[in-house]
């Protein structure tokens, strides 16, 4: 089946390290409520032993299990990275860019209001709204994009989205995933949707030798499960400098306003750093629209 029909499966891994991580790391900075509702009873099996610190003897449940504590340590900064710099700027509008099964449209009381809509894959899109049908709350705009295929200003200007209003884009997750060329194409496409006063917040990963040689790793200890790995169909095929990024940004209107990695996030909000290297090379960065 093509990558482009079928759903994204480290969508599901990001959500189980925030279900795992929700009330126990961080707690009074970080909750997701949402994260558990929106896995299927066999993806939570993991999540449950993370959660208990039960950490299972047979093979393949354990490489399940270091997965997802392993996701849940690097969740945590990142989302509370996130969701401060969409606090920090209220904006009449948030587009998720690349939005796989998050749920700050139910989560997050700053919201209520704002003109939520997410940006995926028509697949993946169809898979959460699956998931997120008994979710309460008022659920985003889904905007079904096929990047390469479809017209991002169209099909958002046909969702109802608004351009001569300032928008936030949360851009989490995805930039590793895409070839440079990709990238900035993403960026020229959200400047011409952007009024002043817009801010773009993305999350990316830095050149890393070692992050290569643990890709390869995780995609062994997969493999020594007798199932695929989760990045078989989603390699990484772009990474960035800080200095890069801005230049991008730059270049289309946008002004770094802050930078920084997910290791010093953790440190200020005293989380467990064992994956001290995954955190110090992925970074979120804000720029706003001049």
């Amino acid at each position: 089946m093509s990558t482009t029909l079928r759903a994204s499966r480290t969508a599901v891994l990001v959500c189980q390290g925030r279900a795992a991580a929700d009330g126990l790391i961080a707690p009074d900075r970080f909750a997701d409520p949402t994260a558990a509702r929106l896995l299927r009873p066999d993806e939570r099996e993991a999540v449950e032993r993370v959660r208990d610190g039960a950490a299972p003897r047979e093979w393949r449940q354990r490489v399940d299990y270091e997965t997802v504590r392993a996701a849940a340590e690097l969740m945590v900064p990142r989302t509370v990275a996130i969701d401060d710099a969409i606090r920090a700027r209220p904006n009449p509008q948030l587009v998720v860019l690349g939005a796989g099964l998050d749920g700050r449209a139910w989560r997050m009381p700053e919201l209520a209001g704002v003109a939520v809509f997410e940006i995926d894959r028509p697949a993946s899109q169809q898979d959460k709204r699956d998931r997120a049908a008994d979710l309460s709350g008022t659920p985003p705009t889904y905007v079904p994009v096929s990047f390469g295929r479809d017209r991002l200003d169209h099909a958002l200007a046909a969702a109802g989205h608004r351009v001569d209003q300032a928008t936030t884009w949360v851009w989490e997750g995805v930039v590793p995933y895409l070839t440079r060329t990709e990238v900035a194409a993403t960026v020229r496409a959200v400047a011409a949707c952007s009024a002043s006063g817009s801010r773009l917040i993305v999350n990316f990963q830095t050149p890393s030798a070692f992050a290569a040689l643990g890709r390869l790793a995780a995609r062994a200890l997969s493999a020594s499960t007798r199932r695929a790995s989760v990045w078989a169909d989603e390699p990484w095929r772009s990474t960035w400098t800080p200095a890069a990024m801005a230049g991008l940004l730059g270049r289309h209107g946008y002004a770094v306003t802050s930078d920084g990695d997910l290791l010093r996030t953790a440190k200020a909000l005293a989380t467990s750093t064992h994956h001290h290297r995954s955190l110090g090379m992925s970074r979120v960065t804000v720029a706003d629209r001049r």
